[in-house]
Order: structure tokens, then C-alpha cells, then sequence
């Protein structure tokens, strides 16, 4: 492989042969000849991330399945600028007594004074005892805001993203916003991370590749959370061996500790042992400390006046190695 080059969706068509297998058949085009060529690739030569869709070939564009919801938000959108591009002004009825020999004409004439946003808030003069009556509903009625709003949640739950994430706060809180933010990469970015690592495995990596290598994202820098968090998590990395003071401060762009300093070392806490051996002490009775307890007793007999230990030190030295026994 020398180089990924990007094939537009809209000429390529993937299908199956009589043998069943898959195939992609790539349309090129030159805008400056009118001869169009077709060309045949095969799996391993097309890096190719589907996403929802049915029939194991291609997945479905999420504006064409929610195209109904998309336009509601575009009619939605088109009708706001229409209501303040004439001045919040609803339709209406111009009543008169009499009969009106050119009706057009007193229409473009209202529209004319009172139709636009620039013509708003100013004062009607009636002649003739005309009356204007409004017919349309107001915007609360028709609840054109709730509307908005909605489609602000509806075109987010499309693409699968919390709505703080594209500018709506209404719901977000102090306590749940960190929270919504470690779903969506677990519930939104998770699926299509595992759709292009299982892609580039399969695509492109060779046979002999494929035994030593793997692709993997790295999200660790979204699911960083707070610093006390992330302290409390490396805190138990560390004392639990899997984690180093180096790997720590690399995490969070430190420099690292000399290796002869310690930076390298993997500890654990000194209390734990293995399951296998839990038990061993009280199975042998104690016997392993008494044999213990006579050579102490051996050593200090053997020794003599002048090698002796003597004063307080010593005695607490032989204290402290009793304790150890038990």
C-alpha cells in the first residue's frame, strides 16, 4: 500500500457476483471527455466503513432516513423568516360595508404600507369603515419556539450527540454535562471506532502484518475527566503494579523520573499475596516461626560478651524480629 486516495459515494456501487462475492465498481469521470470509464476493485483494495443499513452492502445516509425530520426543521426555518420579514404582522381580513371594484389593488396597497419588517409598528388608517380582522394563529398557538426547540433535539439524536455538544444547554447541569460527554463516547464514537479499526485490520494490513499488528484509537484524552478523578485512578494504578510514575506523567505531559531514580519501578503494596497461598501459615501450625524463634534463641547463646549486642538497641532489634514472626 503506498497511499489511501478518497472515492466519491456517488459513483460507486458495491454488489455481490454469481459466486457471491463482494465487489465495488467505481465510476471515473473526466469533466473534459465526454467518455466515462468503469473499473473493478476488490475488497483488500477499498478501505470501506459502512454504517446502518440492512442488506450487508452499504449503510443508509442519516439525513436520507431522517429526511422527514430534516425538513420539518428547513419548513420550521422558512416559516420564522417569513413571519419577521413581515414585521410579526399575521394575515388577515380587510372587511368593507360596500362592494370594492379593484380588490388587488387595496391589497398590494396594504402589503405596500404594512407587509414588511421595515413597515412594522406603524398605525393603520381605515377608510370607509373598513376593519381589519387577523385569521392566522399566533406563534404561541401554533407553538413555533417549542418547535425550534425540538428540532434542535431531534436533528442531535440523528447524528447520535449530546445536544450540549452542539450549543443546547436547556437540560445540561454542572453535575450531568461530564456525564454526557463520557456517554457519547462511549455510545456515539465506540461503535464507529470499532467499525474503522475492524476496516483498516481488513483492508489494510497484509497477511504476515496482521500477526504482529492492530489498529486502535486512542480516547484516553475524552475520558481524561476531572483531576481529581484522574488522580484517583492513576493513585490505584500505582499501587496496584500496572502503572508506573513515568506512565502517569506522561499521561498528563510531565517529564519523566530518571530510571535510576525510580520513575520505572512497578510496585505493589506489601500486605497482598497469592490466593494459592493464603492459608499456609495456620496449615503448618505456627512450626515455620518456632523454628525461627530457636535459632534467635542459638544466636544470641552463641554469642559471647564482647561480640554480644548489648544496650537498648539490641534489645529492640531482637524484639522487632520477634514481632516480625508472628
Amino acid at each position: 500500500m503506498v497511499a489511501l486516495y478518497p472515492l466519491m459515494p456517488n459513483r460507486m456501487t458495491v454488489s455481490r457476483d454469481d459466486k457471491g462475492g463482494l465487489y465495488y465498481e467505481y465510476t471515473i469521470s473526466d469533466d473534459d471527455a465526454p467518455q466515462v470509464k468503469k473499473t473493478i476493485l476488490k475488497p483488500s483494495e477499498v478501505l470501506h466503513i459502512p454504517g446502518l443499513g440492512f442488506d450487508g452492502l452499504v449503510g443508509y445516509s442519516p439525513i436520507a432516513v431522517a429526511k422527514n425530520a430534516i425538513g420539518l426543521s428547513i419548513a420550521t426555518e422558512e416559516y420564522g423568516a417569513k413571519f419577521f420579514a413581515n414585521g410579526t404582522t399575521p394575515g388577515g381580513i380587510l372587511e368593507h360595508l360596500g362592494v370594492i371594484k379593484d380588490p388587488d389593488a387595496v391589497r398590494e396597497a396594504w402589503n405596500k404600507g404594512f407587509g414588511d419588517s421595515g413597515n412594522s409598528n406603524k398605525v393603520a388608517v381605515l377608510e370607509e369603515g373598513m376593519k381589519y380582522t387577523p385569521i392566522s394563529i399566533s406563534p404561541d398557538e401554533a407553538q413555533f419556539l417549542d418547535t425550534r426547540k425540538f428540532q434542535i433535539s431531534e436533528i442531535a439524536r440523528i447524528f447520535r450527540v449530546p445536544p450540549h455538544m452542539i450549543g443546547d444547554l436547556e437540560h445540561s447541569t454542572f453535575s450531568n454535562i461530564e456525564q454526557q460527554s463520557l456517554e457519547f463516547v462511549t455510545y456515539s464514537l465506540q461503535p464507529w471506532l470499532v467499525r474503522w479499526e475492524q476496516g483498516i485490520y481488513r483492508a489494510l494490513l497484509s497477511e504476515d502484518e496482521k500477526k504482529d499488528y492492530f489498529a486502535k484509537f486512542n480516547v484516553d484524552g475524552l475520558l481524561r475527566g476531572d483531576y481529581q478523578s484522574r488522580m484517583n485512578g492513576y493513585a490505584t494504578a500505582r499501587q496496584n503494579g500496572w502503572m508506573s510514575a513515568n506512565d502517569i506523567r506522561e499521561l498528563e505531559n510531565l517529564d519523566r523520573i530518571p530510571a535510576e531514580d525510580g520513575g520505572d519501578l512497578y510496585l505493589i503494596n506489601g500486605n497482598m499475596t497469592k490466593l494459592a497461598d493464603a492459608g499456609i501459615f495456620a496449615a503448618d501450625g505456627g512450626k515455620e516461626n518456632e523454628d525461627d524463634e530457636e535459632v534467635l534463641e542459638m544466636e544470641e547463646s552463641d554469642a559471647g560478651p564482647d561480640t554480644a549486642e548489648s544496650g537498648t538497641d539490641a534489645v529492640s532489634e531482637r524484639n522487632h524480629r520477634r514481632r516480625k514472626l508472628v
